[in-house]
């Protein structure tokens, strides 16, 4: 196991889920850690099995004043000059709604959250991150395929995507390298979608295993090795996409 001892990392939306499994890989390495989350439940469950592992702060990246208070903590936690090593720009927002019935509201929630919110973050926390650092976003297979019901979801990923090739371009001279992990089907407390039932999640997951070449879901772990790659062994790699798909973008199923 790497030893990552020294190290410092945020992860925004890191409650349950990916962002969770991050930290949890971080802090067995020996990696100091801030998390953050929306809500109450996942806020306290983390703590429950954190414990003083971790500091763990209540954060809502759709508004510009939370961010802010983020970075106060952030500096309350590991000092006045952080020298962050790895910013995981994890927390998202989706819900399954078809085109025709999307709302201003909706619009809104999804967009805030996933585009608004990651690019305030990165603007804020940049000036905390190392020279030599690295900014992982989450972004998502669906903003390379038309999957019904997630036109507004798909969209503000894509424009994470985009972002990480502009922000590594910009951040290039400090070494910083900026990229993102793409998850496809993986099994976390939601399926990445909000508001689902135990029926929804098992016809995700079938749908999962049907159209991954590898013909099964993935875990929240193995994207969290993913994204701890990208931060601290990818030293040669900035401004691109990992799919943690089983081959869902690059692979037909059956031709494989």
């Amino acid at each position: 196991m790497t030893n990552y001892t020294g190290k410092k990392a945020v992860i925004i939306g890191g409650t349950h889920g990916m962002g969770l499994a991050t930290a949890q890989q971080l802090i067995t390495s020996g990696a100091q850690v801030l998390l953050t989350g929306r809500s109450q439940p996942p806020l306290d469950k983390a703590k429950s099995q954190l414990g003083s592992k971790a500091t763990i702060v209540q954060t809502d990246v759709t508004i510009l004043s939370s961010i802010e208070h983020l970075v106060s903590e952030t500096k309350a936690t590991f000092g006045a000059d952080p020298q962050l090593d790895f910013l995981f720009i994890n927390a998202g927002y989706a819900s399954l709604e078809a085109f025709a019935l999307v709302t201003e509201a909706s619009f809104r929630r999804t967009v805030d959250t996933n585009l608004f919110g990651s690019f305030f973050v990165a603007q804020k926390f940049a000036p905390l991150i190392r020279d030599g650092g690295a900014i992982i976003f989450t972004s998502s297979v669906s903003a390379k395929f038309g999957f019904p019901g997630m036109a507004v979801y798909s969209a503000s990923k894509a424009g994470a995507s985009s972002l990480v090739q502009t922000i590594a371009a910009e951040l290039a001279p400090r070494k910083i390298r900026v990229n993102a992990v793409s998850p496809g089907f993986i099994k976390t407390p939601t399926m990445g979608v909000s508001g689902v039932t135990a029926d929804d999640l098992v016809a995700f997951e079938a749908e999962g295993s049907k159209v991954t070449p590898l013909d099964r879901i993935g875990t929240p772990e193995e994207v969290a090795t993913a994204a701890i790659f990208l931060a601290f062994e990818a030293t040669f790699t900035t401004g691109t996409e990992l799919f943690v798909d089983g081959g869902l973008v690059n692979l037909q199923k059956g031709g494989h």
